[in-house]
């Protein structure tokens, strides 16, 4: 079965979060050779994290298309630490509207394709249906 227009939005924007971390992470990586770091230790494991983070939101996006659970369960999870961040962006002074608004409603629009994405994979797939065995006859007491 074809993935929905939601799942394959909510997917799109999943790669994109990964491809846009990732630019973050060879961003960390040449920043290194400039010897700006106070501990060399401590900024290979932030670039290792970050490069980790990108490739858990590709195997999100692609799991999405897929139809997997986990994936889709993965980045709800993502798109709720990014609300999370722009939120606490707000107690920051002064304050980066730009960073804020742009991390905030990629995160909301990315939770609500994934919602959406879920509810029509949840209503279309048959494991999922009630089969007539659960049924119970029309004249019996619960």
């Amino acid at each position: 079965m074809r993935p929905s227009v939601p799942a394959v939005a909510a997917a799109t924007l999943l790669a994109l979060q990964g491809v846009a971390v990732a630019v973050m992470g060879l961003m960390e990586l040449f920043a290194l050779g400039s010897g700006a770091a106070a501990s060399m230790m401590s900024a290979i494991a932030l670039i290792v994290l970050t490069l980790i983070a990108a490739f858990a939101l590709c195997a999100f996006a692609f799991g999405t298309l897929r139809r997997a659970s986990w994936a889709r369960s993965g980045g709800i999870f993502v798109q709720v630490l990014g609300i999370a961040l722009a939120l606490a962006s707000l107690t920051v002074e002064p304050k980066i509207w730009l960073f804020t608004i742009g991390v905030g409603g990629i995160a909301v629009l990315g939770l609500v394709l994934l919602i959406a994405a879920t509810r029509r994979d949840g209503a279309s797939d048959p494991r999922l249906q009630p089969s007539a065995a659960d049924e119970k006859p029309a004249g019996t007491d619960d």
